[in-house]
């Protein structure tokens, strides 16, 4: 699949301490102990080493939670680079690609960003022509998924159209919006709207107010819609009306 970063993303800084990993968080309910990505980070990375020493690692979430974002795997990857340089381990990036993997399927492109084609599990990355700042405009339901869940349910039922992965990568090479927009797929979101039936008709609503390509993102529920600059992400998050509860946030492609 093609993965891509935007500018959306969590805040994580750490600070030196004694022994142990504490991690406090600002966001109500997320738990900080040793089944968030960020503790198993760290502590993969201190058992991988030999590392004694611990870490003091405020997290300030922006990313929603359960949204099919990657937050958890975002915040992963910043852990391994954060803490590779605030304990001085000085390990090479492919040795941090390899513990990303082990961690999850997305935290090797989160530790490479840009525009990338993932193979494999998500290991394999070549990365691609990077994409102009194209705006983005992402609505996100009141309520998250379960990851295993959409599986277990794709497993039974089977997805949607495949991807015509050629036709992107060439709509990528030549930076075409209209191309990139018009070959946005995902064979989850059909399983995940069958699940969620509250989602169904989050992409028309998208495009109808000027996206010009819109799908879920990962397994969902987030949908996000692409268009030409800011500015139109700005104009169309003000137009669309959503139910009590449901976010809009607009960011953009992120290549930094």
């Amino acid at each position: 699949m093609i993965m891509q970063t935007v500018g959306l993303h969590d805040r994580l800084v750490f600070e030196p301490h004694r022994k142990g990993i504490i991690i406090s968080c600002d966001t109500p309910g997320l738990p900080v102990g040793p089944e968030n990505l960020v503790y198993k980070a760290a502590l993969l990375l201190q058992e991988y080493t030999g590392q004694a020493k611990g870490a003091i690692i405020n997290l300030n979430k922006n990313i929603p939670l359960e949204a099919g974002l990657a937050g958890g795997s975002a915040d992963a990857a910043a852990t391994l680079k954060g803490l590779n340089n605030l304990w001085k381990l000085n390990l090479h990036f492919s040795e941090l690609l390899s513990l990303g993997e082990r961690l999850g399927a997305d935290v090797p492109f989160c530790l490479t960003g840009g525009t990338v084609l993932a193979r494999g599990k998500g290991e394999i990355l070549l990365p691609l022509k990077l994409l102009p700042d194209f705006g983005v405009v992402l609505i996100k339901p009141p309520f998250g998924v379960s990851t295993g869940r959409i599986y277990q349910q794709y497993d039974l039922t089977g997805g949607g159209t495949r991807p015509d992965t050629k036709g992107m990568l060439e709509a990528i090479e030549n930076k075409s919006l209209s191309g990139i927009g018009s070959l946005l797929s995902n064979v989850l979101e059909e399983t995940t709207a069958y699940l969620y039936p509250q989602i169904k008709s989050l992409k028309q609503a998208l495009v109808r107010e000027g996206a010009v390509g819109a799908a879920m993102s990962g397994s969902g529920p987030t949908f996000f819609g692409l268009c030409e600059n800011g500015i139109e992400a700005d104009n169309i998050a003000r137009n669309l009306i959503l139910p009590p509860g449901w976010l809009k946030i607009v960011t953009s492609v992120e290549n930094g």
